[in-house]
């Protein structure tokens, strides 16, 4: 049998457990008309978001020597991200190409169209 929150007009609340197709009953307070009050519900746990490809391991250094173990939950990650960018297409972020990600581009890497930054310690020199 569920349990029913109840509300008369005047404001009384209350529960009841009762049959869906039982009539409902009148105010204990006040003896008025009731109405379902709509019940609120509690959800626990937390949602894991798989990390962009960007914060993927990008070199062979990062996927552990190539840990067999380490590299198939790595692709099982990715592929899971593939999937929820395929559901919400407002998560997938930058798709270019990265062109270097290592050394003074560690921390933003530089992707195809970018403009190249120049050197500080050689001013008027880009880097080939």
């Amino acid at each position: 049998m569920p349990i029913y929150e109840l509300r008369c007009p005047d404001g009384h609340r209350f529960e009841v457990i009762q049959s869906f197709a039982a009539p409902l009953p009148e105010c204990r307070e006040c003896g008025a008309a009731t109405a379902k009050v709509p019940g609120r519900c509690g959800l626990l746990g937390s949602a894991r978001v798989p990390p962009p490809a960007a914060a993927m391991p990008q070199t062979w250094r990062g996927t552990g020597g190539a840990d067999r173990e380490y590299v198939t939950g790595l692709r099982r990650t990715a592929e899971a991200r593939r999937e929820l960018e395929e559901r919400h297409p407002e998560l997938a972020g930058d798709r270019r190409p990265v062109l270097a990600h290592e050394g003074r581009y560690e921390r933003a890497p530089l992707r195809a169209g970018d403009p190249v930054p120049e050197r500080k310690d050689r001013p008027g020199i880009t880097p080939d």
